[in-house]
């Protein structure tokens, strides 16, 4: 039988309705750690070696302080892990022989669920693995986008748009992988019609370091996409009332331009006879 203990507050951060499932199910439990198994389901693919070496520190001079979640296994007596396989690594690693879980009933479709909550809550998915657990959600488990959007705490176009970038062609991937782009950088490439121009367009961004921004730029005159026009800059006030005076004075439309030092008088004339009589006031003695 698993060992009781008094661990888990600040478990409502992790996973909606824990706290009353918490006191539901009697607390935390002392599950050795060769009982837990991993999760099938687990989106993330790879940890980071040294978040991993400092939690394990962590972990070693404090413990786990967060339980862990798991629902129980086939085998008697396991347990497949839900959520917290850098804290069961992490334990492990620091020679622990039993850490804190909470037990609740899963599915297997809510073992993906509550492992896509705890990686996406803590930012510990790659664009790629969000997009793959929200592959799993939509073919493994006949969900739309809203009933994804729904469980993992996303809005709808979120989740669209994080699974366009499995189309990507493997190029394009691999540099979103290896953090040479940013997930900015391959969705201004999904607009590009072939995986031919997205992998040429990747060529040219790595090359000239171009950002996000020049990366859509660059989409934009590689699909024939004219730039949007910029506004015109609203003109000061100040310079504003100078220009009335100098029409009403004048009697002719007259424009200020600011530069960084001085700037320029524009006077403009619609005949010769409004030039000769600008030329005659302007040079009066």
């Amino acid at each position: 039988m698993p060992q009781k203990t008094g661990l888990g507050r600040g478990l409502g951060a992790l996973i909606p309705g824990s706290e009353a499932a918490l006191a539901e199910q009697g607390g935390v439990s002392m599950v050795a750690v060769d009982k837990v198994l991993p999760n099938p389901r687990q989106p993330r693919g790879s940890l980071d070696p040294a978040e991993l070496e400092d939690l394990t520190a962590s972990v070693r001079e404090h413990g786990v302080l967060q339980p862990l979640i798991v629902t129980p296994s086939e085998a008697d007596g396991k347990y497949v892990l839900i959520a917290g396989e850098r804290r069961l690594q992490a334990a492990r690693l620091a020679g622990l022989t039993s850490v804190p879980v909470i037990i609740r009933p899963a599915s297997d479709q809510q073992r993906l669920e509550l492992a896509i909550i705890e990686n996406v809550q803590r930012a510990d998915l790659s664009p790629l693995e969000e997009a793959e657990a929200y592959r799993q959600l939509a073919v493994d488990f006949n969900l739309s986008h809203e009933e994804i959007a729904a469980r993992v705490g996303k809005s709808r176009v979120a989740v669209t748009n994080t699974l366009r970038l499995l189309k990507l062609p493997d190029s394009v991937k691999n540099a979103l992988i290896e953090r040479r782009i940013s997930e900015g950088h391959a969705r201004a490439l999904l607009a590009l019609p072939t995986a031919a121009a997205q992998t040429a367009a990747l060529r040219t961004i790595l090359s000239q370091e171009l950002n996000v921004r020049q990366t859509e730029d660059l989409v934009r005159k590689l699909t024939g996409e004219k730039p949007a026009a910029r506004p015109k800059p609203v003109p000061a006030p100040e310079v504003t009332e100078l220009e009335e005076r100098l029409r009403t004075s004048l009697g002719t439309k007259v424009s200020l331009r600011a530069g960084r030092k001085g700037g320029t008088i524009t006077i403009h004339y619609y005949s010769d006879e409004e030039l000769d009589a600008l030329l005659e006031r302007l040079l009066r003695d």
